[in-house]
């Protein structure tokens, strides 16, 4: 099984960060997860979001779009393929 190539979490939400190869090239996807007990105090998994992990969300998805973006640079993208990214 794969491993992600980088996990953040905000609160109870989760984003994953995953590496893939293409044919030509690498590129990245990112999941997103909510973590909750069950009825049974069981640690369970969810992509649906509640209305108050929404701001988690948020904060756990700039900071992946952060790393991404910083791995970018130092990878030498110029500021114009940043540009492209950010659309």
């Amino acid at each position: 099984m794969n491993r992600p190539f980088r996990k953040l979490s905000a609160g109870n939400v989760q984003v994953a960060i995953w590496q893939n190869e293409g044919k030509n090239n690498e590129f990245y996807t990112v999941t997103i997860s909510r973590r909750f007990k069950d009825k049974n105090d069981e640690w369970q998994s969810s992509n649906s979001l509640r209305l108050n992990d929404i701001p988690k969300a948020i904060v756990a998805l700039q900071e992946a779009y952060r790393s991404l973006v910083l791995k970018e640079q130092a990878n030498g993208l110029s500021n114009e393929s940043l540009a492209d990214v950010i659309e």
